[in-house]
Formats: C-alpha cells, structure tokens, sequence
C-alpha cells in the first residue's frame, strides 16, 4: 500500500508540475464599441471575471480594463499595437463567443460546462486561443483515481482464515489469539481501516460543492493538498505498521515461550516413562554372565559326577 501511495504521490506531483496555459493573438484587430460600454465575461481557472470596456476605448485602456479584472500582465498587445494578446499561466476560458469576439479573437463554437465547476458555461477556445496542460492534468487525474482503486482492492484482499486486519475498522474486527487452554492469557488485534477512505484519500472526480476545482487536477491549491492527504495517509500506514509489529512481537515471544514449555514437558514425562537405556543394557549384560556362569557351574559339576563313576569302575 505504501508503494501505491508513493506512486499517486509520483502522479500528482507530475500534475503539479505540468503548467497550464493559455495563449493566443486575436485575428483581428480591437475596436471597442462606439455606442456602449462592453462587458467581456471570462473565467480564470474556473474564477469568474468581468472586465468593463468603455465606448471608443483604446487598445491600452481595454488591455488595463482586461488586466484589472483577469491579473497582472495576462493581456497585452501584438507588435503593430492593433491585436490583443493573451499570454496566461492559467486556464482562461470566455463565456460566450460574443465575449471571445468582442476582443477581436474568434468565435468558439462549443459551450461546455467549466471544468472548474457546473456553474460556469463556457464556450470553446477558437481558433486564436490554445490552452495547453488541461488534458494532461486530467489524465493524471485519472491515472491518481486508478491507483486509490488498487489500495482498496489490495486492502481488501489481505485476509486470511476469513479474517482482514486492514480493510474494515470496525471494533468488532478484530484477532482473537488464546495463549493457553483456558484462554486467560490471550490477545486482541484489532483491526484497521486501510482502504484508501480509511487512509482518507478521496477519488479527484468531485466538480461541484466542496469538490469544485478538484474535478481534473485542474488548481494547483487542490493538488497541494491531495499531496499533504497522501503525506497523512503515509503516516497513518507507519502507525499502523507499528501497531501490527508490536502484537507480532508479542505472538513470537509466545510462539517461543510455547516451544521451550513443550520441550520441557517433552523431556519431564521422557523421564518418567521411558527407560535408562545405560542401566537397562548393565542389567541385561549382568544377567548375561549370570547365565553364564551358570552354565559353566553346571558343566563342571557333571564333570566331577563322571570321573568319580570312572574310578568306581
């Protein structure tokens, strides 16, 4: 699991470190309304923008007017001062394509819901704009969400006997081990919660309420803190390492107060039912010449009885 961790950690600095932008010059040159004040209406990585361009006004007052509401320096002129320019280390997205021509770009001819959010309408980019990085972001998104998958499914299939320390938290969940027969020396493992909801690591799919802007690794505040959830989730793996580790050096002090204990009992009823093999064989040899000398008694004694028949004779 912390591998897996280590890898959406890997992902999502890599959508942090992939830039967006947006860039592009106008197709054609600017020219304020003659009769009213303009309103273009934009969205900067999904903020909401309006900027307010007087009648008659000049390239360098609508470029001000545009920079005033976007940020500093996002908008500026071409080389022959008739063409806006937009050079944006964000995503930037018009309205409407009245708002895109209104600054002489061309009109997009898609309007999609924001992907910061499904309150913003936006229309497409046109042919003057290019925004780069979004779809990037968007496949690590994906590539993130795939790998919260495989630590759920991996923390799933940790069990064994029918029992999972790693998937459910529940106190209910949990390792009864018996010490001895009786059961009054035991221990209870209980079990973690380790999924990636347990590690609190949430899928980046989320596009409206608290989740907007979250949808595509589209913000960088929003990946900032998918990497300090990752940083928890890491932390909370070393606990439960710790925890886990601790009850197994528990189990193995038993496991070899258990072997010793048997080994002793092994040897203590040897004792009382197996026999010396040392005195056994002493006694067998013993009987042994018993038998022998026996014999040999025996033998001589019959062969005293004979030789006295001899001389009777």
């Amino acid at each position: 699991i912390q591998k897996l961790i280590d890898s959406a950690k890997s992902t999502a600095n890599q959508a942090l470190s992939t830039q967006i932008t947006t860039t592009g010059t106008a197709g054609t040159a600017f020219a304020a309304s003659t009769t009213s004040a303009t309103t273009v209406n934009f969205y900067v990585n999904g903020a909401t923008k309006a900027a307010t361009i007087a009648s008659n006004s000049t390239i360098d007052a609508a470029i001000t007017a545009l920079n005033t509401a976007a940020g500093p320096n996002m908008f500026s002129k071409d080389t022959t001062g008739t063409k806006i320019v937009l050079n944006a280390s964000a995503n930037v997205e018009f309205k409407t394509s009245g708002d895109q021509t209104a600054l002489g770009f061309a009109a997009g001819t898609t309007t999609t819901a924001d992907k910061y959010g499904t309150s913003n309408d936006t229309i497409s980019a046109g042919a003057n704009l290019t925004v780069s990085g979004v779809d990037t972001r968007a496949k690590l998104a994906e590539q993130y969400n795939s790998l919260l998958t495989q630590i759920t499914q991996l923390a799933k299939d940790a069990s064994f006997n029918g029992v999972n320390l790693i998937s459910n938290g529940d106190p209910s969940n949990k390792l009864h081990i018996a010490f001895n027969e009786r059961d009054t020396a035991n221990l209870d493992v209980q079990g973690q919660d380790l999924t990636a909801d347990g590690l609190d690591l949430g899928a980046i799919n989320g596009d409206s309420g608290a989740n907007v802007g979250r949808g595509n690794f589209l913000l960088d505040v929003d990946i900032k803190g998918t990497l300090t959830s990752l940083t928890g989730a890491s932390d909370t793996l070393r606990s439960a390492s710790s925890t886990f580790g601790s009850n197994l050096s528990v189990v193995q002090n038993r496991q070899d107060f258990t072997k010793r204990l048997i080994n002793v009992l092994d040897t203590g009823a040897a004792n009382l039912t197996n026999a010396d093999l040392n005195q056994e064989a002493a006694n067998s040899q013993a009987l042994s010449t018993r038998q022998s000398l026996g014999i040999s008694a025996l033998s001589l004694a019959n062969q005293a009885q004979q030789g006295i028949l001899q001389l009777l004779r």
